[in-house]
């Protein structure tokens, strides 16, 4: 059917679908157009390719809004240590949570595959980090309230142009923040060089890696755990080795904090020994107001 046939409020309607920004836009526009669409004979086929528009706009809306009331009503239970990795399409989010956790997202070369959170669980030196990838920035599925409560943001780039355009969509992240440089396995050795170099005259907070080698994987995981500014602190019984898993503690804690945690009161500590970072020689005694540093080892004798 030609234009001529069109009337200029459907034309407008039309030339408004085609500028509208959201989904939601689009259909009022798009019902518009087919209010204003004409009723004769030979517009018939018009109509129907406007109606199977506007059904699958509709589905489209429903399955997004079903997919954000999911994510809010099972919802996203926040670890003691929680981190999110960020980044655009296809920059290699899903690989490097499959390299960090237990977690088996999807992983393709199309872009935008992660359509919602996908959660998976980092072990390190006995302590548990939860790590979630997030849906790529820019998409429509990219979810802003996690990015902005978040502890620790990874963020996953490809080149170095993409850390400024990152950092420029972050306005309202408060969580520290790790460039993980990713897919180094491409770069020759003069190319990591330059790469490494621009990074830290940027003074950016960066790790080199190869979600696809594993090259840097054990560096970023101690760099994520460090970010959180947390003490990993074991204990031990007279006589016994130390535990496998540590207690995770704030900065500063002393060792009445610990002795709080495990016993409910410090009233029944008698005496305690310190192994570690902390302690000026292996099996030292010292008072609960001793300030405790990460790996330390605390032993405690009960009356």
């Amino acid at each position: 059917m030609s234009s001529t046939n069109q009337s200029p409020q459907y034309q407008k309607a039309a030339g408004m679908y085609l500028r509208a920004q959201t989904n939601e836009e689009k259909l009022k526009w798009l019902e518009e157009m087919m209010r204003e669409c004409p009723k004769h004979k030979s517009a018939e086929k018009m109509l129907a390719n406007l109606k199977t528009r506007h059904i699958k706009l509709k589905e489209k809306i429903e399955t997004i809004k079903k997919t954000s009331k999911g994510s809010k009503k099972s919802g996203i239970k926040k670890e003691d240590l929680q981190a999110v990795i960020i980044g655009f399409t296809n920059s290699g989010k899903s690989s490097l949570l499959s390299r960090l956790t237990n977690a088996n997202p999807e992983i393709s070369e199309y872009p935008n595959t992660t359509k919602t959170p996908a959660i998976g669980m980092m072990k390190y030196s006995g302590t548990n980090i939860q790590l979630i990838e997030i849906p790529a920035i820019a998409s429509e599925y990219y979810d802003k309230g996690l990015v902005n409560s978040a502890d620790v943001l990874v963020i996953l780039i490809e080149n170095i142009k993409q850390a400024e355009d990152i950092k420029f969509l972050l306005p309202k992240a408060s969580g520290k923040q790790i460039i993980a440089f990713n897919k180094t396995d491409l770069l020759n050795e003069n190319d990591k060089r330059k790469t490494e170099s621009t990074l830290k005259s940027r003074k950016y907070n960066f790790v080199m890696i190869s979600a696809k080698t594993g090259e840097g994987i054990d560096e970023l995981k101690n760099k994520i755990f460090e970010s959180f500014g947390k003490l990993r602190i074991f204990t031990k019984e007279p006589g016994k080795q130390k535990t496998e898993k540590p207690f995770v503690m704030e900065n500063g804690s002393k060792v009445k904090d610990i002795a709080l945690k495990i016993f409910k009161s410090s009233s029944k500590i008698k005496e305690t020994k310190i192994w570690g970072p902390s302690s000026k020689f292996p099996g030292q005694k010292v008072g609960l107001e001793h300030e405790l540093k990460d790996l330390d080892v605390v032993e405690f004798k009960t009356n």
